[in-house]
């Protein structure tokens, strides 16, 4: 499954973040819903590696990607640390711009 995309591992702060890419093209990243991973996407990224570079990844606390330390208030689960995150793997592609595809949570 998903073999044709290649592995990548982007670190966050604490947070060792895990994914996969592949292909060419303009930039989309799909990201997962709860309680799932970026494997989820695995009967659609095939297709849509033919007209972007697809870029999945494991939210934080999800599949591979690690976990942050425990905080009374779950700040480090919000959707903004979620979308730092985010940014932070597309970066660490070379990508400044792209587009989300996004289920449930993500």
């Amino acid at each position: 499954m998903l073999k044709a995309f290649e592995t990548f591992e982007c670190k966050r702060g604490t947070v060792q973040l895990h994914g996969r890419r592949g292909a060419q093209g303009a930039p989309l990243l799909l990201l997962h819903g709860h309680p799932q991973t970026h494997v989820m996407w695995h009967a659609v990224a095939p297709q849509l590696a033919q007209h972007f570079s697809v870029v999945m990844m494991d939210l934080r606390g999800y599949g591979d990607s690690g976990r942050p330390p425990a905080d009374p208030e779950h700040q480090t689960y919000s959707k903004r640390e979620m979308a730092q995150d985010a940014l932070a793997v597309m970066q660490h592609h070379g990508f400044d711009h792209f587009q989300v595809l996004a289920h449930d949570r993500g």
